[in-house]
């Protein structure tokens, strides 16, 4: 039975989260990670915001103080509006949270809680409602996604050919006036399929851990994409020395597995940065749409991008995958499973996506706080 539509991003990817296995960028490597000092943490991923968003370390320092306001005032301005919010959008340029409301009553409310108010006829709950029609009816050859687009209070379903789009639209019944056709050149894959690289194997495929985490009893292991293995697939650590067993997966439909440890793979609570050093792990509160984020993977090693939006269901060669969050933080093949991460708050696991590191291009994730939900699982953070 598939867990509630949680789940639902494709990975590719890298060892990103620290275990006692093959997690330095080098192939072959076989210690653990140094431990990061607190200063150290914090630099990692400001380093990366200053490369790949063009900041000097004063606004890198500024944005990442921001989102983690962000994500406070999010929460009471959600909890002040009630039924009547309608999701949040934050701004990385001017820093601000925009919170939005579908009663002009409760602007009033949010405005006192520290964001930006604006009114909208739809929210994101009757967004949600759209995508799960359009999930019913399907999909189509020729669509590629379709997603709640919360900053413009829209659905936008995108497609390589607008007939097929329409006819998706026509065939689950929504409301026109709330969706938006998109075209696009894009064509989504899955990541997973290259052998090679520091990660785990299973078989003769390769993927990557996404984060440890331990289970109801205390054991010890990580989640990761579905489409790496089926339940019962038995895991290596790059090395050989780590192993482990596929306890949960899913995909299609969703797309997130939990690996549990079986013989000499200890958790961390780490990220691989790809440069000597790693990010630790505190949590996994959600940062709002429009913060920067920053991934690490085993293809790419560690980017940087910013999220777009979430909700948004995939149509893949394999099959349809739901709530996948979109952002234009690129990967590559080879980057599956990999973290996901905003300041020191896990986000989510790689996925698949279009494009590359070379050229830039769209990769999706799977929210990591609903597998924990769904599975009883917790992050490891010390």
């Amino acid at each position: 039975m598939r867990p509630s539509p949680i789940i639902s991003a494709i990975g590719t990817g890298a060892l990103a989260l620290g275990m006692s296995i093959a997690v330095a960028p080098s192939a072959g490597a076989t210690t653990l990670p140094a431990e990061p000092t607190t200063d150290d943490v914090a630099a990692t991923m400001e380093e990366a915001l200053e490369r790949d968003f063009g900041l000097t370390p004063f606004e890198a320092e500024e944005l990442l103080e921001a989102q983690d306001a962000a994500i406070d005032i999010d929460a009471e301005a959600a909890e002040a509006a009630g039924d009547s919010y309608g999701g949040s959008v934050f701004d990385a340029d001017t820093l601000e949270l925009t919170v939005h409301v579908t009663d002009a009553a409760a602007a009033e409310q949010v405005e006192a809680a520290g964001a930006e108010a604006a009114v909208v006829d739809h929210g994101h709950e009757t967004l949600a409602g759209v995508v799960e029609e359009l999930d019913a009816a399907g999909g189509a050859d020729g669509v590629v996604s379709w997603y709640p687009d919360v900053e413009n209070d829209t659905v936008v379903v995108q497609a390589n050919d607008t007939d097929a789009a329409q006819s998706l639209i026509d065939s689950a019944g929504v409301d026109t006036a709330a969706v938006e056709v998109e075209q696009t050149n894009e064509t989504p894959e899955l990541y997973a399929d290259i052998v090679g690289g520091d990660a785990y194997t299973m078989g003769g495929g390769r993927c990557s851990i996404g984060f440890a985490v331990t289970d109801g009893s205390g054991n010890e292991g990580f989640v990761t994409a579905g489409h790496c293995g089926t339940v019962g697939t038995s895991a290596e650590s790059e090395d050989g020395t780590g192993s482990g067993v596929f306890e949960e997966s899913i995909f299609p439909g969703n797309d997130a597995a939990f690996v549990a440890a079986t013989d000499n793979w200890d958790a961390t609570n780490l990220v691989n940065t790809y440069d000597g050093d790693n990010q630790t792990v505190g949590g996994s509160d959600e940062a709002p749409i429009g913060s920067a984020i920053c991934r690490s993977g085993s293809t790419t090693g560690w980017e940087c991008g910013t999220i777009e939006a979430r909700g948004e269901s995939v149509s893949y060669p394999e099959g349809t995958v739901e709530d996948m969050t979109r952002t234009d933080a690129c990967a590559e093949p080879g980057d599956s499973g990999g973290s996901f991460i905003a300041g020191d708050q896990a986000q989510g696991m790689t996925s698949g996506g279009s494009g590359s590191c070379s050229g830039g291009g769209t990769t999706y994730y799977q929210e990591v706080a609903p597998v924990l939900d769904t599975w009883g699982l917790d992050l490891v953070t010390s």
